[in-house]
């Protein structure tokens, strides 16, 4: 760790050196999830959770509409992993290989035989840090400048993990939503799939309002790193925000980033928010409920900019989970209602949204009746 504190355990995955900030997740289960989260790129995960690695990893399942089934991207994100007790076998039904086998062929370290409370207790205490890990001889001889630290932060992580061109699922959808992918998990997309809307992948950068009227909604993802560094997606949405009066929705990355485009400044979390039991209040109605969360940043909220007002606030350490514009049909969230692996309480706010952009398509359109055309048989004569 760059704040001297060293930890020896023994390698279960790629035998190569790597770096990045080292954060940490209280999930019980979801490890596959959460390693192919693209919000977890340029970090070394701790997972609190002693055990993992029990059931393996499952294969490369595709669903009905062409998504993978068991992974959030189509990789593993994080630059390593650390772990208490790595379960050398494996059991369950979807399983192809061992947590081990994968981390080395995607080339991503992984240690285990370390005290994972004392690290989480670094980090809670001081706030997340750089580290390193190193396999074999630089290990054991402790030769760690052997490479740099590095802070992914300073990088735009999300252009890494953006689409290059767009791509569209569920083409026949009755309505169309244009996805700002920031970073965009699996299970975004299929929830809005499952719902029956078409769903068209835009790269972080691309300038939708040029073709928003092709679009019945528009969606802005999760995603990793700093939200400052994407400052040409809050320039697109600033432009949307005053002149697009359909239905927007974020989610985590896409809450700061609309925030930021609304006139909301951001700070960086002492350690972030990563688990799937986080207590979120509404403040629409003033429920409470559990949220799965992977976030390092936060809105500053103070102060709102007109128009705008708190939609949900974290109960644990009173930052902000979301934004409502109080006219517009604007909207975003920090937490995931997406969560897979979690809790599902807050799933319904897909609902909510593809509700909103049918109602606005109605008001525009009217509705629209399908009347197949009569056809008159005629009696043949030879």
């Amino acid at each position: 760790m760059k704040t001297g504190e060293v930890f020896h355990g023994t390698s279960f995955g790629a035998e190569l050196p790597t770096a990045g900030e080292i954060v940490f997740t209280t999930s019980v289960v979801g490890y596959p999830e959460s390693m192919t989260d693209p919000s977890y790129r340029g970090q070394i995960l701790v997972f609190t959770q002693p055990l993992i690695g029990n059931y393996g990893v499952p294969g490369l399942f595709k669903d009905q509409y062409g998504l993978l089934k068991f992974f959030e991207s189509d990789r593993i994100q994080c630059e390593g992993i650390v772990v208490n007790d790595y379960a050398t076998r494996y059991s369950h039904w979807t399983a192809v290989e061992s947590l081990g086998e994968w981390c080395a062929r995607h080339g991503v370290p992984a240690i285990t035989g370390v005290d994972t409370r004392a690290i989480v207790h670094l980090l809670r205490d001081r706030g997340s840090t750089l580290g390193k890990l190193l396999v074999g001889d630089d290990a054991a001889n402790e030769n760690f400048s052997k490479i740099p630290f590095v802070d992914p932060n300073e990088r735009n992580l999300v252009s890494e993990v953006s689409t290059a061109v767009p791509v569209s699922y569920n083409p026949f959808g009755d309505i169309k939503i244009g996805v700002i992918d920031c970073g965009v998990k699996n299970n975004i997309l299929r929830s809005l799939v499952k719902r029956g809307a078409c769903v068209t992948v835009l790269p972080w950068n691309f300038d939708f309002m040029k073709i928003s009227h092709e679009f019945d909604g528009i969606f802005v993802s999760n995603g990793p790193g700093n939200p400052t560094k994407a400052m040409e997606t809050v320039h697109n949405i600033r432009k949307a925000l005053t002149s697009y009066n359909r239905p927007i929705f974020g989610i985590c990355m896409g809450n700061l980033l609309l925030g930021m485009a609304a006139g909301l400044d951001v700070r960086k979390l002492r350690f972030g928010n990563r688990a799937h039991n986080v207590p979120a209040l509404n403040m629409l109605n003033g429920k409470c409920q559990i949220t799965s969360q992977n976030h390092g940043y936060a809105l500053k909220d103070d102060v709102f900019p007109p128009g705008w007002k708190k939609y949900f606030v974290n109960v644990n350490d009173g930052s902000n989970e979301g934004i409502i514009h109080k006219s517009a049909p604007f909207r975003s969230v920090q937490f995931h209602p997406e969560a897979k692996g979690g809790p599902e309480d807050t799933d319904f706010l897909f609902d909510e949204f593809l509700d909103q952009v049918r109602s606005e398509k109605v008001k525009r359109e009217g509705n629209k009746f399908f009347v197949p055309e009569t056809i008159h048989h005629e009696t043949a004569r030879v």
